[in-house]
């Protein structure tokens, strides 16, 4: 065999090699919790939140959040007007995988404004089209259930 067959079938093998680490680290890192790994999120307290038990994420009372994220809440059920208009109200793609798995257009993200911040800051609230409301205050790193109630 020659020296540049060799390389090829070399790069060929290396290729197959990334790609097959590729599809087994996105089957391990998307499978859905167990039930043994799920935090348990059917307390009385979480009865009748949106989103909780689907989730598996912890229940916030939105009074326990930054005032901000109240505001953002009140802007979004009257419909505005947003602080970001080019960004509130958008589609939230779900890329972290960090919410329940839903269609495309299913999740809608709004800025909750961090005070000092240059610029939006790392705090979103992000709705369901089935009433769920989540809060992130690190950028999407993790979630949590906001009970708009409390």
């Amino acid at each position: 065999m020659s020296p540049g067959r060799r390389l090829t079938v070399a790069l060929v093998g290396l290729i197959a090699l990334v790609v097959i680490g590729w599809f087994v680290k996105d089957t391990t890192s998307s499978a859905p919790p167990t039930e043994s790994t799920k935090p348990a999120a059917s307390s009385a307290a979480t009865q009748g939140v949106p989103g909780a038990s689907a989730s598996g994420l912890d229940v916030q009372a939105l009074s326990k959040l930054p005032v901000e994220a109240a505001k953002t809440w009140k802007l979004i059920e009257a419909n505005g007007p947003f602080p970001y208009p080019r960004n509130d109200g958008v589609t939230f793609q779900n890329r972290e995988k960090r919410l329940p798995a839903k269609n495309s257009g299913y999740y809608k993200e709004y800025t909750v404004p961090t005070p000092g911040s240059p610029d939006r800051g790392a705090r979103r609230i992000v709705t369901g089209s089935s009433k769920e409301v989540f809060y992130t205050g690190d950028h999407y790193s993790s979630f949590v259930v906001v009970d708009v109630t409390k």
